[in-house]
């Protein structure tokens, strides 16, 4: 039996947590057969006791089932991951864990709601395609990362129209990219019929390693989709992650501004800056030219105020957004010319300027 062999029926062994197999993900560094012994060598980084224990029984009995197979001699390494450096609040990533070899990372900027359902995970995959196309018309291409780390309900690969697993090199996953945005998400790591029901602990572990052993390369800015919510997972990432400031995200209904500015409240208290507040769905316009507010009027500029920052902009709430979502065509690169569009470039000039304003010009 060919080293080939076992490693393919390795294939069948998935890392625990994950729906993706020790293969491919570049845990297997050797495999042999000598005389009816399958000799398997594994290279994994986990601080979880359990886990090398699992992989041991998952591949002995993955093996154990060939019938060319007598016996098995698995060895595994286990190192421990990098500690992260400590994340200093409002801090810029220069200096710390995202600023190596394989990650230069200017600007961090979270992108968070408190309240779920208003178009949170859409507003930031339309904003990063128009912080691209900005860059990319001022020459700089494929310098807008967007990290999606809603880990229960990862929709931006669908929004931005991504799919399959991101490639590996040299041990670090490299982001997969769409209209000049590099992407990661939960969502290329898990199949779409697989729920995740984690805690906290495996949560932040992910976080720290889309931050750590991702390929993002060169990037003048990374827009980091939170979660819904105010709790501890929340602000644990926050936390995890150092950040230039974060932009909130409502509706203009009372029932998403006052979980928002819990949400601006919990930024200040970790001394992360609010860049602004965007209001989502502000008005419907029908074909008369009419603005309706459907959700209220005034919520996004009262937030801001409250919040001691400004309205950012106001996205108007029209199907082609949502359709393009759906399609994994955001609006910004299928109508470019469109109202919205118009907007989600103003508020990326905006949050541009407000960056360079507080860490200086840009290179």
């Amino acid at each position: 039996m060919t080293p080939e062999a076992i490693k393919e029926h390795l294939k069948q062994v998935k890392y625990p947590g994950f729906s993706r197999d020790i293969v491919s993900f570049g845990l297997v560094r050797s495999a042999a057969f000598v005389d009816g012994t399958a000799k398997i060598s594994l290279a994994i980084t986990t601080n979880d006791p359990k886990t090398p224990l699992q992989l041991k029984k998952d591949v002995e009995a993955c093996l154990q089932a060939v019938p060319e197979i007598n016996d098995t001699i698995i060895d595994i390494a286990v190192s421990a991951p990098k500690a992260p450096a400590p994340a200093a609040a409002g801090g810029n990533l220069a200096g710390n864990a995202a600023n190596t070899e394989h990650a230069k990372i200017k600007h961090a900027v979270a992108i968070a709601s408190g309240k779920g359902g208003v178009g949170k995970s859409t507003f930031a995959v339309n904003l990063a395609c128009a912080l691209a196309r900005s860059l990319s018309e001022a020459g700089r291409p494929g310098r807008v990362g967007l990290m999606d780390c809603d880990i229960y309900g990862p929709s931006v690969p669908l929004m931005i129209g991504l799919e399959g697993r991101p490639p590996i090199e040299n041990e670090l996953l490299v982001p997969m990219e769409s209209n000049g945005v590099k992407v990661m998400s939960m969502g290329f790591l898990i199949d779409d019929n697989t729920p995740v029901v984690w805690r906290g602990p495996m949560i932040m572990k992910t976080v720290q390693q889309f931050v750590q052993n991702v390929k993002w390369g060169e990037l003048d800015i990374l827009l980091i989709d939170l979660p819904p919510g105010t709790g501890d997972a929340q602000l644990s990432l926050v936390q995890t992650i150092p950040l230039d400031g974060a932009v909130l995200v409502t509706t203009p209904q009372a029932a998403a501004t006052n979980i928002a500015r819990k949400g601006g409240l919990m930024f200040q208290k970790v001394n992360v800056p609010l860049l602004g507040v965007a209001e989502n769905m502000s008005h419907f316009t029908d074909p008369a030219g009419n603005k309706h507010h459907l959700f209220g009027e005034g919520g996004g500029q009262q937030t801001a105020e409250v919040l001691g920052t400004s309205l950012l902009g106001q996205v108007p709430l029209i199907p082609a957004i949502r359709a393009g979502g759906d399609a994994g065509q955001p609006i910004v690169v299928s109508e470019p010319q469109s109202e919205a569009s118009g907007v989600f470039a103003s508020i990326g000039d905006a949050l541009l300027h407000r960056l360079a304003q507080k860490t200086g010009p840009k290179e």
